[in-house]
């Protein structure tokens, strides 16, 4: 008999074995092809699949050379082929299993469990060759039990972590991907094996803990909460005198925390700010929110100082200095410095805005003394639409963007940076705001407000005819630009403007001559 009909024979299949064959290695490829995570066990599939033909070709040679097909050498060589190929078989089918069908009807039996039945599937299989070669099973079963029990002696910490695994997976307490705290460990849950579960610290350290310990152990699951987003609350502490109302303190650190989205920050519960502790005079507040990227709680602490921070400091609250601080000469010779600096970058500012050429020197001193330095973080909004807010703002650092409610949509109309100056209607008229405007950059301001503008303007009323003339002509000139109208027309409606503003003014302000205006109007 030739040696490919040997071949043939010695499979079992006769001529269909090439067919099966060919049949084998399509549905192989296409899974090496289109399951690129099953990669590894499609790899280990063709190995076994080759040495199992490997096995069959040595068999049917020996077969071609005269030996008998009762040999054991030939009965070893084919007992080992269809050992081998049955263990290729189950692989490609237990990825066709778990990872194809079960996942379509959303169905994924754990890890442990999906290893636990292919594991039995191999035993039995073995079992039925090792048979079907003539081997006395009745033998192997009795030795099987004595080396199981010799073997569950020796290894009774390692069968207590299979068992623990298999218990974490199957109940599925513990998932793969969660956040979890053991005593002093905390991280993400990257895999759980037959004798361990490995966690990812966020300091990208991998921890391995044994099975059996997690099982006893008390074990945190971070941010889960009854089926809802994965959200875990965070407390940002900061201290301020008790001078400061702290209900005025809460208000103010809300306001900034809410008024634009945070970065890995819930919408919903909504940012709180608390007052925890009172102790030696100051005030222990918290900040509390819901992290929602349980990976990055640092960075998205200090965002939250720092935003609470520049609240503050616009608000002109400062954060609680150690009582037992000392105050040297030196410092206080620093401070005088930074302080005499401070006075030149406001007088600076305010000689660049036209509404206040008219003030004298010594006016424009007493201004820049009560502006009130207000920065921004890149993404706060400085001031908000439809608002009622008497303060001009000053743009000495930064680049912001001018934005619009239009139809619901946020709609961008302009950009400002350092030099620009906004929010002169509602100083001057208490215009509500007719815009949003968002920091793009870290952004330093000025804010004067109403208050401070106001002695000064009652000492000079007159002042409010050559502000009100600025104010229409900026106005005017915005509108002919858009509706392209001639310079006579302008001229008149810079009359009629002027006069409204200048209207407003003495009204919002107290000048005189308001109360005569509101007495034609009636």
């Amino acid at each position: 008999m030739s040696f490919w009909k040997n071949l043939e024979s010695a499979s079992g299949l006769e001529r269909r074995f090439w067919w099966a064959a060919l049949l084998f290695l399509a549905v192989t490829l296409i899974l090496f092809h289109f399951r690129p995570g099953e990669r590894r066990r499609v790899r280990a599939t063709l190995t076994l699949f080759g040495l199992s033909l490997v096995s069959l070709l040595v068999a049917a040679g020996f077969l071609t050379d005269g030996m008998g097909s009762e040999h054991w050498i030939y009965l070893a060589l084919r007992g080992a082929s269809f050992f081998m190929l049955a263990i290729a078989i189950i692989n490609v089918a237990s990825v066709f299993t778990f990872t194809i069908a079960l996942r379509a009807v959303r169905l994924e039996p754990p890890e442990i469990a999906q290893d636990l039945i292919v594991a039995i599937i191999y035993v039995t299989v073995a079992l039925a060759v090792l048979g079907q070669s003539g081997v006395d099973l009745r033998g192997i079963v009795a030795t099987s039990a004595v080396l199981t029990a010799v073997i569950g002696l020796s290894m009774q910490d390692s069968l207590g972590n299979i068992i623990g695994g298999t218990l974490l997976q199957a109940e599925q307490i513990i998932r793969v991907g969660d956040w979890i705290k053991v005593d002093d460990v905390e991280g993400k849950v990257r895999a759980i094996r037959w004798r361990h579960t490995s966690i990812e610290t966020r300091n990208w350290d991998t921890v391995v803990i044994p099975n059996s310990i997690l099982v006893k152990a008390r074990v945190t699951i971070t941010g889960r909460h009854g089926g809802g987003p994965l959200q875990h609350r965070q407390w940002v502490y900061f201290q301020v005198n008790l001078h400061h109302s702290p209900a005025k303190v809460a208000e103010t650190v809300e306001k900034a925390l809410r008024a634009e989205p945070i970065p890995h920050v819930a919408k919903s519960p909504e940012i709180h700010c608390l007052l925890t502790e009172i102790k030696n005079g100051d005030g222990t507040y918290a900040a509390r929110y819901w992290l929602t990227d349980l990976s990055k709680p640092d960075p998205t602490d200090s965002l939250i100082r720092t935003r609470v921070y520049v609240a503050l400091h616009r608000a002109n609250i400062p954060l609680a200095v150690p009582s037992q601080s000392i105050v040297i000469s030196e410092e206080d010779s620093r401070r005088n410095q930074l302080q005499n600096r401070e006075m030149e970058q406001r007088l600076a500012a305010l000689r660049e805005i036209e509404l206040f050429r008219a003030l004298t020197d010594e006016e424009r001193e007493e201004m820049a003394a009560r502006l009130i330095a207000a920065p921004f973080l890149c993404g706060e909004a400085i001031t908000q639409q439809g608002a009622e807010a008497h303060w001009l703002y000053i743009m000495t650092e930064g680049e912001a963007d001018v934005r619009v409610s239009v139809d619901g949509a946020s709609v961008k109309v302009g950009s400002l940076q350092g030099g620009d100056y906004f929010g002169e209607m509602g100083l001057m008229t208490g215009e509500p705001r007719s815009a949003t405007v968002v920091a793009q950059t870290d952004v330093k301001c000025y804010r004067l407000g109403k208050d401070a503008f106001k002695d000064i303007l009652r000492r000079r009323p007159e002042m409010a005819e050559e502000i009100s003339a600025t104010l229409a002509r900026r106005r005017v000139g915005l509108d002919a630009a858009r509706e392209e109208a001639s310079g006579e027309a302008v001229s008149e409606r810079v009359k009629k403007t002027q006069k409204a503003f200048l209207h407003c003014m003495r009204d919002f302000f107290g000048l005189p001559g308001a109360e005569s205006h509101k007495g034609m109007q009636n």
